[in-house]
This record gives structure tokens, sequence and C-alpha cells, in this order.
């Protein structure tokens, strides 16, 4: 139960373990809303139960003297001892009959007055009777799985509320003549890894757009509030000097950071995507630690911009930061993205960029919004956030 913060997988773990140590059979109803399911199931004998608790994907039905038992815990009462468990009338394939059960203990999952389902052990005919140190530790196993049960809904509680926090401060992408945005954030599937990832966008006074993604370090509810409270001071000095380069800018987000202690360590790119007076675009971007922006031209043409890059932010605040200028050809994308999108446990950094840059050529006619979505879903690690956010250029000639 400590090996894993998913509830589902620990509990097919935990009833391979108590068979045959302390039952012929062990199975886990957790509560669901009113009534409950069965959770894990597992029996001594291979083939039994071939695929745990629905075989065929169908749900194995449950014998009466069963559903009574946990639906009578679930209401707050302790242990029932099962001795007749004759199957019912006409029926043949419930669970413990399947398993030829003669007697079950079934015992609460409970802590802290929250019952979060039952614990079923069932013995054969061939087995001995439950005693009473049988019962002494199949009460430690009930509290024990009721603890780790506990720590999961506490831990899905705090990756909820980080997930929260994240989306509610996920912009809402300006209207801007003359240039396409779309974005895609996507939280981790596991609860333990939600953090610090965002992305912004916002107009600048002199009607230059501001594009932002960045990543603070950890993956728990203080990295999404310190990724808030960098976002908003990233915000506030691109808004105060909109005539400095991104470069600078960042330099002086580095040295708020250092003195204020936003975060301890992140990366991040600023791109300041600006409309010359012959209606061409123009990109000016710094990078800070983060994977460098991706520019797919409409011929087919993608490569990275690797010429702004620099350390991540936290460690020399008084650093200088290069910008560099890139012209954006008709129709071409501009894309920001996190590290979730190229990097997993499964791969190296340099594969990820690889398949980055030509999952993103193939896909490039496609919506800009669609574009994203698929990245996201056939490349990202759903261990980790994925974020990201890109402009396209119109492929028509300019106007004014």
């Amino acid at each position: 139960m400590t090996t894993t913060l998913d509830a589902d997988e620990a509990l097919h773990r935990l009833v391979r373990q108590l068979v045959p140590r302390l039952a012929d059979t062990a199975v886990v109803s957790l509560a669901d809303g009113p009534t409950h399911r069965l959770a894990a199931a597992a029996h001594h004998t291979p083939g039994v139960l071939p695929n745990g608790p629905s075989p065929g994907g169908e749900p194995v039905p449950e014998h009466p003297a069963h559903h009574a038992a946990v639906t009578r815990i679930l209401e707050g009462g302790g242990t029932q001892h099962l001795t007749d468990l004759a199957p019912a009338p006409g029926s043949q394939s419930d669970l413990l009959t399947r398993v030829g059960a003669e007697e079950a203990l079934v015992l609460a999952l409970r802590l802290h007055a929250r019952t979060f389902g039952a614990l079923t052990l069932a013995r054969a005919s061939a087995s001995p009777p439950f005693n009473e140190a049988d019962r002494v530790l199949a009460d430690e196993v009930a509290r024990r799985i009721s603890l780790g049960l506990d720590n999961a809904r506490l831990h899905a509680a705090q990756a909820d509320i980080a997930a929260a926090l994240q989306r509610a401060l996920l912009t809402d992408l300006p209207d801007v003549a003359g240039i396409e945005l779309a974005a895609h954030y996507e939280p981790a599937q596991h609860t333990a890894e939600v953090g610090g990832d965002w992305y912004d966008a916002f107009l600048l006074d002199d009607g230059d757009l501001a594009m932002v993604i960045g990543d603070v370090t950890g993956h728990d509810i203080q990295a999404a509030s310190r990724m808030s409270e960098l976002r908003n001071m990233l915000r506030a000095l691109a808004v105060d000097r909109p005539h400095e380069l991104p470069g600078q800018i960042l330099r002086r987000l580095d040295t708020a950071q250092a003195r204020l202690t936003l975060a301890d360590s992140a990366t991040a790119i600023l791109t300041r995507l600006h409309r010359t007076t012959s209606g061409a675009w123009q990109a000016s971007c710094s990078v800070a630690g983060h994977p460098p922006p991706l520019l797919i031209t409409a011929d087919a043409d993608a490569h990275y911009l690797t010429g702004a890059h620099s350390m991540l932010l936290g460690l020399r605040p008084t650093i200088e930061r290069p910008t560099t200028h890139t012209p954006l050809p008709d129709g071409a994308t501009l894309l920001l993205y996190t590290d979730g999108l190229v990097e997993s446990r499964t791969r190296s950094l340099d594969d990820g960029m690889t398949r980055l840059r030509q999952h993103a050529t193939t896909h490039r006619h496609l919506p800009l919004h669609e574009l994203c979505a698929t990245l996201a879903r056939d490349l990202g690690d759903p261990r980790d956030d994925i974020t990201l956010i890109a402009a396209r250029t119109p492929s028509g000639p300019h106007t004014n």
C-alpha cells in the first residue's frame, strides 16, 4: 500500500499477497456512493478468477450473504463472520460460490469514522477455520489498508487543488489581428505529478504580443502556488517596460525571484511577437533553461530556435540573458512546450525532441488547436504535466 498512490493498483497487489498466506480468496469492496464495487480479488489457484474480479469484462455476481455483510459495514457495522455460504437458489456463478468458500471474514476498511469499504477473506473446506490469531492479523491488515486508502485520498485531494489552481491561472488567449493563437494543457494522470507548468499570452502597450511558457521545479501544490507568483511577476515586469527585450525582462525576473524567493528554480521562455511595417511577423525570444521553441514552416521545414538559450532562473540572478530575433514566414507555426512533451523515463530528451520535430512537421496542416492536442496525445508523458502554446502566421499576403 506504500509503493504506489494509485489505490486500485495497490489493492490488486495486496490481494495477491494475502493468498494463500491468510485466505484462499481475498476480495476488496470499495464504497461507491450508496452502494459498493468490487475493486480487487485474488484466488490461490490460477484460473479460478481468470481476469480478476471481472472475467470477460462483466461484473461477477455477488453472493447475497456477502452483499448484506458489506452493506452492514458501509452503514457502520463491524466485522462479519459468514459461515452459511450456500449458493442462492438458481445461481451458481457468484464469486464466493465459484471459489468454493465455506466461511468468510468481512472486515471494515475504516479510519477516522470514514468507511472506505470492506476486506473479505474466504477459506474453502480444505483449509482450517479462522482462529483468533487469524482474526487479529486480519484486523491489522484491514487497518493498514485503511491507512493506505486514506493517504491516497489525501494525496488525490492535494493534487486536485493544485490542478484547479493551475487551470484557474491559465490565460484566456487574447484576440490578435493577423495571427492565430492556441494552447493546450493536460495535468499529470498520476496524482504525485501535479506541478508548476504554465503558459501565458498578453498584449503589450505598443501592440506587440508577449507569449510565455514556463515550468517551476517540483510536482506538488507548493510548485503550483510558486508558479502563480512567478507568472504574475513576469506579467508585471513585461507590462511595466514593454520596450525592453525579452532577455532583459527575464533578467529582471531572475533578480526579483532571488530577492522575493518566488521559487527555488524555474525554466521559462519569453517571446515577443512584433508585426513589422510590411505586415510580416518577427519573434524576439529569450530562453531560460527551457527546451527551445520549435518553428515549423508551411513548406515542411522544422527547426529549433537555440540561439537565445541561457541557464534556468534561480542560479545566477545577475547573468545577462540573450535575445534572438527570428522572422516568421507566412503560414509558419511557432511552438512553445514543456518537457512533459519531449522527455520521459523511457526515452531521452534528444529522442523526444526528434520525435516532436517529425510529428509537428507531419501534422503541420492541422488547425492550430488540433495540432496542440494531437502532439500532447501522441507524444506526451502522462506521468508529467503537458503544456503547449503556439502562434501561427497567416498564409496569405500581408495586410497592414
